[in-house]
């Protein structure tokens, strides 16, 4: 497919290591694919679903011990300890390609290797690189196909350049105490091994387009970071974009899909989904921040996804996905997972393979199990989605899980507060990662598990860029997740978040008043409007209460702020460390 000398040089080597019986190109074609998922079906390593009610879909389960990213076997190896930091798990680069190339020698004997050339982001655009990933799994190939942009155009566009990420992924035997994802950021080279797990072999996602992308970024001046992007669009016809941070499982899909309450979309309100996970953002020839999504499709979680919370991610998944961990409904050889309806399938098989009782109390699927759907089946995607010059930001919103501290909406200072505010953003826990859920940890930007090289230096690169962004978009804080006194969620979320998202853009605009507190700028409590929200308990002074301030909270909070930068130590920029004194200066 190729006569570029340093691919085929690389693959040569690669070949020699792995020792596969057959290697095969992928060239993006319908007819391989098809082919593939035909193969596939038959080894039983993907299952073919009702092609009547879910047309190209099929079913794929991990083993029990491959559910999540892990990230205590997720790796930064760079030359020096320090240029990774002390958030990151480090390794010398030689010890580790060692260990790697051990665990890789003849793993591939008895296997096919597939070579998958792909693009994060259109080929076309300013924005793109280029991936090469080499694999054992059709699973991966297939992922691959909907997740980023592969075959011959991308090969083209690489032309006889050595400019590209390479990819290692081997299942070898699913080994959880062998398993590493590991990165090594001045080799654009990411090795995955003994995982079949999306979010650790699908290296065009977390790895590349997050933490590689992170460590190019820093050296070429952009930014990737872990957002969506979504356009709202007014009666009048104008659209203004939003980029978003929150960590895994804490509703970024389904705000980047947000459907308009009844009352906005009658007069003419609609909201477009340009990305849910990801965003590469580029300084503009205006001044502004242009961002694009250099995924493809959406790699989302399942349980809890149905017609009331994400009507269009539900029906996204209605073709061409990948379903993964969820329960296989025998009765129709369809799908279902918890928080779709509550109609549980009564013949059914669970995400291990085990016959399902669903009276038993036992969950059927896996907390984590995902879809993997293409951008462009969902019934809101923006007509910018594959446009290579991006789309200018307003506002970027920071945000997570606290059911007690933050407001649901503050607007940073200025930018350098802003960056504060992303450093000291701190989340309950979900199951998106391995490990105890409902903890709060500190997660800068909610790049906690993605940031390529030392954090402390990812923060001086944010305030750095400020003086680089003549017209920069305004920064704010957003929770959906503050508690009652009984634990539940006050604030009704979903569509009503856009409630929200108008009083944002309307400090933008400067067409709305806020009113100066501690930790930024709040709305005044009747400048969002809360008709129609009767039902769900809302009330002016109930929404006063969601905008209040604690400052015994927050006091607290400033220690879990220092607290984390002095773990991420002396690179912590003074402008951060002087923002939490000028804080902690504000609350007393």
């Amino acid at each position: 497919m190729t006569q570029n000398k340093a691919v085929l040089s690389w693959l040569d080597e690669q070949i020699k290591l792995f020792n596969p019986d057959k290697v095969v190109w992928i060239d993006g074609s319908n007819e391989q694919r098809d082919a593939l998922r035909e193969e596939a079906c038959s080894t039983g390593e993907i299952i073919k679903l009702n092609q009547e009610k879910l047309p190209g879909c099929y079913l794929h389960r991990t083993a029990k011990n491959d559910v999540a990213r892990v990230e205590n076997r997720t790796f930064i190896c760079t030359e020096t300890q320090e240029e990774a930091g002390n958030i990151n798990n480090w390794c010398d680069p030689k010890e580790m390609h060692e260990k790697l190339n051990n665990l890789y020698k003849d793993c591939m004997v008895g296997r096919t290797m597939y070579v998958i050339p792909y693009s994060m982001c259109n080929v076309d655009s300013p924005f793109a690189k280029i991936g090469i990933e080499l694999t054992d799994s059709i699973y991966v190939v297939l992922n691959m196909l909907i997740m980023t942009r592969v075959g011959k155009k991308v090969i083209d566009a690489l032309g006889d350049s050595a400019d590209f990420v390479k990819g290692l992924h081997a299942r070898k035997d699913i080994d959880e105490e062998n398993r590493y994802i590991v990165h090594f950021p001045q080799e654009n080279l990411i090795c995955s091994v003994n995982s079949g797990y999306g979010g650790n072999v699908l290296l065009g996602k977390k790895c590349f387009a997050l933490r590689i992308a992170s460590y190019l970024a820093h050296k070429e001046g952009w930014f990737a970071e872990h957002m969506l992007i979504l356009g709202i669009e007014y009666p009048n016809g104008e659209i203004h974009y939003i980029c978003a941070a929150f960590p895994s499982a804490c509703g970024k899909t389904n705000l980047a899909m947000l459907i308009p309450p009844e009352i906005y979309a009658k007069q003419g309100y609609k909201v477009w989904c340009v990305g849910d996970d990801i965003a590469w953002l580029r300084v503009g020839p205006d001044g502004r921040l242009w961002a694009v999504n250099p995924e493809n499709g959406f790699f989302g979680v399942a349980p809890g996804t149905n017609l009331k919370s994400n009507p269009n991610a539900l029906h996204t998944t209605e073709r061409e996905t990948i379903f993964t961990n969820v329960v296989h409904n025998l009765e129709n050889n369809t799908i279902w997972w918890e928080g779709l309806d509550k109609n549980p399938p009564t013949n059914a098989i669970d995400w291990l393979g085990n016959k399902w009782d669903c009276t038993d109390g036992s969950k059927g699927a896996h907390p984590n199990s995902r879809f993997t759907a293409m951008a462009v089946n969902c019934p809101c995607i923006s007509k910018e989605f594959d446009n290579p010059a991006g789309v200018p930001i307003d506002a970027i919103v920071f945000g997570g899980r606290r059911a007690k501290t933050a407001p649901l909406v503050y607007q940073s200072f200025d930018w350098n507060h802003g960056v504060y505010v992303g450093s000291a953003m701190a989340s309950e826990t979900t199951a998106a990662a391995a490990g105890a859920v409902g903890v709060v940890r500190r997660d800068p930007m909610a790049m906690l598990p993605f940031v390529g090289y030392n954090m402390g230096d990812y923060w001086a690169h944010w305030i750095e860029m400020g003086k680089k962004i003549p017209n920069p978009p305004k920064i704010f804080n957003v929770n959906w997740f503050r508690t009652n006194n009984e634990g539940k969620f006050v604030w009704p979320g979903f569509g009503d978040n856009l409630r929200v998202l108008l009083w944002i853009l309307g400090r933008v605009a400067g067409t709305v008043d806020a009113v100066e507190s501690p930790i930024g700028f709040l709305p005044k409590a009747e400048d969002i409007n809360i008709e129609g929200l009767e039902n769900d308990g809302i009330t002016l002074e109930v929404l006063k209460d969601l905008l209040s301030v604690d400052k015994d909270l927050w006091k607290e909070d400033a220690d879990g702020v220092e607290e984390f930068y002095n773990k991420v130590g002396d690179h912590t920029p003074a402008e951060l460390r002087s923002q939490l004194a000028a804080f902690r200066a504000r609350l007393n």
